[in-house]
């Protein structure tokens, strides 16, 4: 038999049962829309963290101090010998190969006044490279000085929302600011960040690292951030850090991380999540799955007679097995072709309706789901296909 003459049969075996079929595609459908519209939905909030993360940068490299994995609880009562990182070691990384900038870092919440105002935030103490290892810009004024980190200057740069609380409209640059017990003079704004992950980035003052550790009476840092150069491997510039501390500590008592082994680890654990919301919305393919095989197996009952007409007319039962998996698939098909046009277009509502929330419908999904309608069609049609190919002609022909 030709294959447009087996695509015609199975195409009109479809529409002979047009409400029966619809009913079938309907289970493909839903189903084959949930797996998008939940995918898109996680994929989009995957793409949507990473951004959050990465508007930072991706060359980064952190030190802080103490380690994250130890060999057991230490005894009560005996101190930590956990040396503090400090601004000679801040100063040292600096001067590694490939390394192009450096911020040493200490934060803390404190109470900011100016211009008759009060706000209490964020303060953190940075070093002059600040807006290089963060990706952050200046919108009026400059940024800290690269002053001798033990004798900074008592400067202070605003974030945008910071400085629209004290200062309103007005030009900030030059005023006077109390920080903590400490006045300071302003000499920049920040551009606005954002928030990122609920957090306002711009809420917050930047002070030379050795005032903040004055301002908190704090003995060391609470991590010293790296920016190097593109093109160079993480594991190198870990090497070399790993290396330069632990001979100036006598032991490795720090914890070193990059934005790299970060992104990566966040990826795959948005992935797992992604993938566990597919498989959720698989479990509906299932019951279009077994739409499919009852439906099958109902054909192959009401066209006995058919069946048995083909055999005796010669036709191989690999031709009768091949015209009952064939419609089975192409009613999968046409169901998965329904549910994709019927997931994407919610998709696209969900994310009119709530412009805040992701959604991402990545062409490797379209095809997998698709892929998956097929396949579920031939798992499903195997069985009522192989026993309508192994029916007896001559009872076949006495059915009706």
């Amino acid at each position: 038999m030709l294959f447009k003459d087996a695509l015609f049969l199975a195409l009109r075996a479809v529409l002979a049962q047009r409400l029966r079929s619809f009913l079938t595609l309907l289970g493909i459908a839903v189903g084959i829309a949930s797996v998008i519209l939940l995918t898109s939905i996680g994929e989009g909030i995957h793409r949507f963290v990473l951004a959050e993360f990465t508007q930072f940068g991706t060359n980064i490299a952190s030190v802080a101090p103490g380690r994250v994995k130890t060999s057991g609880p230490a005894p009560t009562g005996i101190p930590s010998s956990v040396r503090p990182l400090t601004l000679d070691d801040a100063r040292v990384l600096s001067t590694l190969p490939h390394i192009t900038g450096m911020t040493a870092t200490v934060w803390g919440n404190t109470e900011v006044a100016a211009n008759g105002r009060l706000r209490r935030t964020t303060v953190n103490g940075v070093g002059a490279d600040m807006p290089k290892v963060y990706n952050v810009r200046v919108q009026t004024g400059q940024f800290l000085p690269d002053d001798a980190l033990e004798n900074a200057r008592a400067f202070v740069v605003l974030g945008a929302t910071l400085k629209k609380e004290l200062f309103g409209s007005d030009n900030p640059l030059g005023a006077r600011v109390r920080v903590g017990s400490s006045q300071f003079r302003v000499i920049g704004v920040l551009e606005a960040k954002g928030q990122f992950l609920g957090t306002d980035l711009d809420d917050a003052a930047y002070i030379p690292t050795a005032r903040a550790l004055e301002l908190f009476n704090r003995e060391g840092l609470m991590k010293i951030d790296l920016a190097y150069q593109e093109g160079v491997s993480a594991a190198r510039i870990v090497a070399a850090v790993k290396t330069t501390l632990t001979a100036r500590h006598g032991r490795e008592d720090f914890t070193l991380t990059t934005q790299e082994d970060m992104l990566r680890s966040l990826s795959n654990i948005l992935n797992i999540l992604t993938i566990a919301v597919a498989a959720l919305g698989s479990i509906s393919l299932l019951v279009g799955g077994v739409g499919i095989v009852t439906i099958m197996t109902i054909a192959v009952s009401e066209r006995k007679s058919e069946i048995g007409l083909l055999v005796a007319l010669g036709a191989p039962r690999r031709t009768i097995l091949g015209l009952f998996l064939g419609e089975a698939v192409m009613l999968s098909a046409l169901g998965g072709l329904m549910g994709l046009i019927l997931g994407f277009g919610l998709a696209q509502l969900i994310h009119l309706a709530l412009p805040a929330l992701p959604v991402h419908t990545p062409i490797s999904f379209v095809l997998a789901a698709e892929g998956i309608a097929v396949c579920i069609g031939l798992v499903a049609g195997v069985m009522p296909a192989r026993s309508a190919a192994r029916l007896d002609p001559v009872q076949a022909l006495r059915s009706d």
